[in-house]
Parts: structure tokens; C-alpha cells; sequence
């Protein structure tokens, strides 16, 4: 649940998401749910050679077991606030 919470954190900030097949997309996050599928909007691909195909595609809705990376703008990450976030995960009893 840290990374689903972590992300909805980021919902209306844009961010590039890497697919397994190599393809990247870069996109305004619009919505996440419990298995991490991601929903982009205002989608522009990086390597528009490579898929033309995508030129004409506006928003996007990405398997969350397809996403191999996101790229975060790094000044919307509080580390520490994550950091603290994942030890206090850690450290509760399983049920």
C-alpha cells in the first residue's frame, strides 16, 4: 500500500513511465489504483520514430505488471517522508 499511496500523492504532476517493450511515455498522471495501473493524460511518446502509431494517441490507461519504471520529477519526492514511511511499514506486525 506504500507505493499505491505514494502515488496517488503524485496525481496532476507529470511523469515519464517506461514499459517493458522499451517504449516510454510521458503523460500527466491522472489516476492510480490498488495494482499500481496507471492512467496518463496529455501523453507525448520520447521516441516518436520508433511509434508513429502513438502521434495521435491523447491519454493513455497503462497495465500496472507492463510498467518496468515511473520517472518522478524529483523536486515533488519527499525522500525522507518516504524513507520514514517504509521503515514504519516494515516495523508493524503482520496480521
Amino acid at each position: 500500500m506504500l507505493f499505491y499511496s505514494f502515488f496517488k500523492s503524485l496525481v496532476g504532476k507529470d511523469v515519464v513511465v517506461e514499459l517493458k517493450n522499451d517504449l516510454s511515455i510521458c503523460g500527466t498522471l491522472h489516476s492510480v489504483d490498488q495494482y499500481l495501473n496507471i492512467k496518463l493524460t496529455d501523453i507525448s511518446v520520447t521516441d516518436t520514430e520508433k511509434y508513429p502509431h502513438m502521434l495521435s494517441v491523447k491519454n493513455c490507461f497503462i497495465r500496472g505488471s507492463v510498467v518496468r519504471y515511473v520517472q518522478l520529477p524529483a523536486d515533488e519526492v519527499d525522500t525522507q517522508l518516504l524513507q520514514d514511511a517504509a521503515r514504519k511499514e516494515a516495523s508493524a506486525p503482520t496480521r
